[in-house]
């Protein structure tokens, strides 16, 4: 029976010695028709192993849904990595970080506010339960002793930077999740991961349990660090950060390739095990993005480029072989052809595609004001309250809600306790202002008027690491106004991803459905748009959507994610299985307005300014 143990100075593949040289490649954040182009690249790099993470939230958007298909297909995701004669990591959390929606950790699971977050409570612990239940038969039985590819499984991620638990409470929650794992049939090691700080590693871990810490930089000395508390064993840097995630209205974050390459060498000169993170990036399709808050509040890009060596459309950059060239000097590394060791099967997302021509799309002819589209996006009707409800009590786990009530002549002033996270706000469908979380703008001025007030609220990401993990969204109350307390609201969860086929009825049936506006305008207001388009099939596109301000993109009915004038990104990433030769569809949800109903496919990604 093949077998992985941690020997007491190495990684012991069957008995004989392996120095793990891992990179993060996230299933859930490519294409899955693209995922054997990115192992196989990985390969070519000479990687010898493939880390993943897996996001709770992503399989089980509900409570009783856990779903393993399609994009979420991590059995395939493995298989395929085995198949290009890889080794696989996984990291199943529950709670996962990685700049995802909640860390992972699926809003409904803390609806009831007495579920533990990331600790020792009976509710927490029964959920993550049910959670391996679904999940973790499919790990045990590609496990490497079984034949297949996974050589280890972590336990929680980073715990060392989490809560104020004593130690005991610590330790115990960590050893139910052991047990939870080990009732699985996962049988090989198990360990843990923290940042390379002494606090860190004392508090993240388990003394049965082998460590391993995440840092980017001066490996010799965080090696040091990380052998005070993992005295016997391998040692190994299960984050080696060579880029870093990029946050709306902030610079796009670069790491030389050069210094990456130099600590990644002493790395390894050292004896040292690592996973890149991140080989490849990819992207926060869809509403999947988290959010960081330390005071402020800062949602996660769609592109999630990371600056990896892998681009997010699959494309070798400088970094790639200065890495690849590393390597080399302490494992093999495969052959490649024309002369370039590592060259064949480098091309981008597009391989043995053709480019995507430049293409400008006008949209102005198929349109829906926003104030009329609404309504159809409504999972259910309207429902009361007399209190100022919370996302979370519409059971809207992500996306967009509604809420409306009736303003008088001497309200004045709107203003809420907090909203989570913005939330445009209409008066008799006009827009009159903008409530946002990462402003502290919480107020906003009233005509002086009788009418209905309409804030459509917008959940940008749940905060994925720190003390605000599991925290509800929506209004947070009180609202108020100059003169009263407004507690009597109608509210409702919007169906966002539905977009397309509803405006589609919406155009195709306009006597039965939504009014069109007017052809032509310019410029445009808010609203949804479609427009189609031919192209090359199987080409990768990037969609840049100058003029335009805040909203939602799709491609032939699937939500590419999120666009935002603020920056830094300027261009969305269309992967090529999208795209057919004809009748491709694209639809917008513009919030505010644009000052031209025009977008453009380019050939090239726009990540933004630099700090360089």
């Amino acid at each position: 029976m093949p077998t992985f143990e941690i020997g007491p100075e190495d990684f012991l593949l069957d008995g004989e010695r392996m120095q793990v040289v891992s990179g993060a490649l996230h299933y859930f954040r490519v294409h899955p028709d693209q995922w054997a182009d990115r192992i196989r690249k990985a390969r070519l790099m000479g990687l010898n192993t493939i880390e993943t993470y897996v996001p709770w939230n992503f399989h089980a958007p509900e409570p009783e849904t856990f779903d393993l298909t399609g994009r979420r297909d991590l059995g395939r995701f493995l298989d395929l990595v085995a198949a290009e004669g890889l080794h696989a990591i996984v990291r199943p959390g529950p709670y996962i970080c990685a700049e995802w929606d909640g860390g992972g950790l699926p809003g409904w699971l803390f609806a009831d506010p007495g579920v533990g977050v990331r600790r020792h409570e009976p509710r927490f612990l029964a959920a993550i339960g049910t959670y391996f239940e679904n999940l973790l038969p499919l790990v045990a039985e590609r496990q490497v002793t079984r034949g297949g590819p996974v050589l280890m499984v972590q336990v929680e991620n980073e715990y060392g930077a989490y809560g104020d638990d004593p130690l005991p409470e610590r330790q115990k929650y960590l050893r139910a999740l052991v047990d939870l794992t080990r009732e699985q049939g996962i049988d090989v090691p198990l360990f843990t991961c923290d940042q390379a700080d002494d606090e860190m590693l004392a508090r993240g871990g388990l003394p049965e349990l082998h460590k391993t810490a995440t840092f980017g930089s001066r490996s010799r000395e965080r090696l040091e660090i990380l052998r005070r508390h993992q005295p016997k064993g391998p040692l190994m840097c299960m984050e080696f950060w060579n880029g870093w995630f990029d946050s709306w209205g902030l610079e796009h974050h670069l790491a030389p390739a050069e210094a990456n390459a130099a600590d990644l060498d002493d790395l390894l000169a050292a004896g040292g095990s690592v996973n890149l993170y991140m080989f490849h990036g990819g992207t926060n399709f869809g509403l999947t993005s988290g959010a960081n808050d330390k005071g402020i509040y800062r949602p996660i890009t769609t592109s999630y480029d990371y600056d990896a060596p892998l681009a997010e459309d699959g494309t070798p950059t400088a970094k790639y072989h200065a890495m690849r060239e590393v390597i080399a000097r302490h494992l093999p590394v495969p052959e490649g052809g024309s002369g370039d060791p590592g060259a064949a099967g480098l091309e981008g997302g597009g391989a043995g595609v053709q480019a995507a021509p430049v293409l400008d799309v006008d949209l102005s002819a198929q349109v829906v004001p926003l104030a009329h589209a609404l309504p159809s996006l409504l999972r259910e009707d309207l429902r009361a309250f007399t209190s100022t409800p919370t996302t979370d009590d519409l059971r809207q786990w992500s996306g967009f809600s509604v809420y409306r009530t009736r303003i008088r002549p001497d309200d004045a002033v709107l203003t809420v306790a907090e909203v989570r996270d913005r939330a445009v706000v209409l008066f008799d469908d006009e827009q009159i202002g903008v409530l946002d979380r990462g402003s502290h703008t919480f107020a906003v001025p009233l005509p002086a008027a009788a009418g209905d007030l309409t804030l459509l609220v917008e959940d940008q990401g749940r905060v994925n690491y720190g003390r605000r993990i599991g925290e509800p969204k929506g209004l947070i109350g009180p609202v108020r106004t100059a003169v009263r307390t407004i507690d009597e609201w109608e509210a409702g969860a919007l169906l966002v991803e539905d977009a397309p086929e509803l405006l589609r009825a919406a155009l195709d049936a306009p006597g039965r459905a939504l009014p069109v506006a007017d052809r032509g305008l310019r410029p445009v207001g808010a609203g949804l748009y479609r427009a189609a388009f031919d192209s090359v099939a199987g080409a990768d596109h990037f969609l840049r959507l100058d003029g335009w301000t805040k909203g939602l993109a799709w491609v032939n009915g699937e939500l590419l994610g999120r666009y935002w004038s603020l920056g830094p990104t300027h261009t969305l990433y269309v992967p090529g299985p999208l795209v057919r030769e004809s009748g491709n569809e694209l639809v917008l949800l513009e919030l505010h307005g644009a000052a031209t109903a025009r977008a453009r496919f380019v050939g090239t990604p726009d990540l933004g300014i630099t700090e360089q």
